[in-house]
This record gives C-alpha cells, sequence and structure tokens, in this order.
C-alpha cells in the first residue's frame, strides 16, 4: 500500500485568532487562500473578540501549547514545500523568542524561505496595545530573521525610536531595519500629515529605493486592515509579482475591502476573497 501524502503547506501564518471579526488569521487565512495558497494558522491568543469591545474572553495560548503547535507541524511533515512563514500578533513576548528558534530550524534547511513579519504593537490613534516588553521582543528574536517587514507609521517609531512625522523621516527609519535578511519595510499609515485629501500612503522602503503608494483613504475603520494588507502583499509577492506591484495590490485589496464594509455599515471588515473577486481585480490590472 502506498504511503499517505503529508498536506502540502505554501504559508504558515502566526497570529491572533478570534471568535467573532476579522482580524489576525480571520483575515490572513482567507486571503491567503484566495490567492490559491494552502495556509495553516498557528494562533498566538484565542479571544472571543478584539479589545475594543465592552466584554472580552480568551487570552494568550500557553507557551508549552504554542511551542507544540509548531513543533507538530514540522513534525507531520507539512513543511516540506513551505514558502513563507507570516507573522502577525503575539500575545506574549515569550512566544516570540519560541518562535524564533523554530523559524531558525526551518531557515537552516530552506535557506530561501520567506518570513514576512508585521510587528503588530499599536497605532498612532489608539497607543500601544501589545503586551510589555513586545517591542524589545520584536527587535531581539524576529528582526533578524525577517525578509521583510509591514509595520504602519507608529509601530516604525517604536521599533526605530526614530521621528517618522514626514516621509524622509519614514524611510530613513525604515532603512535602520534593513539588516541582516531584511530585504525590505512597507511602511503603512506612512506620515499621516503629509496625506493628500482624501487619501493615504504606503511606503516601500528597500536599500536602494523608496516608493510611495498613494491609495483612497475610506470613511471606515475596522480593525484587521494591517493583517489584511500583509497577507495581500506577501501571496501575491509568492505568486511572482515584484514587490512594488505585490504592495500596489495589496492597496487595492484593503481598499476594497474598507469599500464593502462601509457600504454595509458594518462593524466588522468585510473581506473581498472570492476568487470571482481576485479574477476581477486581477484583470483590471491587466
Amino acid at each position: 500500500m502506498t504511503a499517505l501524502q503529508p498536506l502540502r503547506l505554501d504559508v504558515v501564518s502566526v497570529q491572533s485568532q478570534v471568535v467573532y471579526g476579522r482580524v489576525g488569521n480571520n483575515a490572513a487565512v482567507p486571503t491567503l487562500e484566495a490567492l490559491g495558497l494552502a495556509v495553516a494558522a498557528v494562533p498566538t491568543v484565542l479571544l472571543s473578540n478584539t479589545p475594543h469591545y465592552p466584554t472580552l474572553h480568551g487570552g494568550a495560548v500557553p507557551l508549552d501549547w504554542f511551542g507544540g503547535y509548531l513543533r507538530d507541524l514540522s513534525a507531520r511533515g507539512a513543511l516540506h514545500a513551505l514558502r513563507a512563514l507570516v507573522v502577525g500578533y503575539l500575545g506574549d513576548p515569550a512566544q516570540a523568542a519560541v518562535l524564533a528558534g523554530w523559524a531558525r530550524a526551518l531557515l537552516a534547511e530552506r535557506a530561501g524561505l520567506r518570513i514576512v513579519l508585521d510587528p503588530v504593537l499599536g497605532d498612532h490613534d489608539t497607543g500601544l496595545y501589545a503586551a510589555p516588553g513586545m517591542a524589545q521582543a520584536c527587535r531581539t528574536h524576529l528582526l533578524p530573521l525577517a525578509s521583510g517587514l509591514t509595520p504602519n507609521g507608529f509601530e516604525l517609531a517604536q521599533l526605530t525610536g526614530m521621528p517618522v512625522d514626514n516621509m524622509d523621516g519614514v524611510v530613513a527609519a525604515a532603512r535602520t531595519l534593513l539588516t541582516g535578511r531584511t530585504q525590505w519595510v512597507a511602511v503603512t499609515s506612512a506620515a499621516p500629515a503629509t496625506w493628500p485629501p482624501d487619501a493615504m500612503h504606503v511606503v516601500l522602503v528597500t536599500a536602494t529605493q523608496a516608493q510611495a503608494i498613494t491609495h483612497p483613504r475610506i470613511d471606515a475603520a475596522p480593525k484587521g486592515t494591517g493583517d489584511l494588507f500583509c497577507a495581500a502583499l506577501t501571496g501575491h509577492w509568492l505568486q511572482g509579482l515584484a514587490l512594488p506591484e505585490a504592495a500596489t495590490r495589496a492597496c487595492d485589496h484593503v481598499v476594497r475591502a474598507l469599500q464593502r464594509t462601509r457600504q454595509a455599515r458594518s462593524a466588522e471588515l468585510l473581506l473581498h476573497t472570492s476568487r470571482i473577486d481576485w479574477q476581477e481585480q486581477l484583470g483590471e490590472r491587466l
């Protein structure tokens, strides 16, 4: 009898999971799957919903469970074709060290593995909301392993300690993170004071280039847009697009999701992830 083959995974997505809402893995997994990628979702926290609601239940996944999830993925033989690791919200700084140890073992076997880190720490309007010590844990354990980063402007300032009030400041700060394996930084909600009316910027920074991608500013503010952007950028990058085009399409996808969310007056992000939707988007851009 022929031995059964393990599930072939393209992406492991390590981030938050909620029962209600479209943040973390609830946003990333459908987005990546809509691009034809096989995904394993590893939760860092299990919550009823995001903390801005009046009730909240759950918490960080226990560290032994979290490490066990990662080790068991390796033990099942599911990572033989792994192409990318996406890292988002972590529930405890200790998770960063455990994850980094596991990721280093993967990199020893496949040096070309793409690791995309969304260092979820907070935002301009809410301040810090990650666990204490998370910024330092990201700097120490995860930044050295990342191929690319997708911080928002607030998170870029937290990681670098540098002013990011204008575009020159954003580029200068982002370039301090281009060390080791890190090839690029895509800064969302970059330098709000410089935005044109009804628009906003994502700034894609490499060692030699800096490109501002301007996209419409939609009057809707659901949680999860950063998770959606990171997943869409990663998915398009894995499908062979150059980084500037992958980032531009990720912006388009977030805008469409926000337009749908606003039109429906939805309290939660309405994803734009059916294969028909993607085919329409791809067709419009060809």
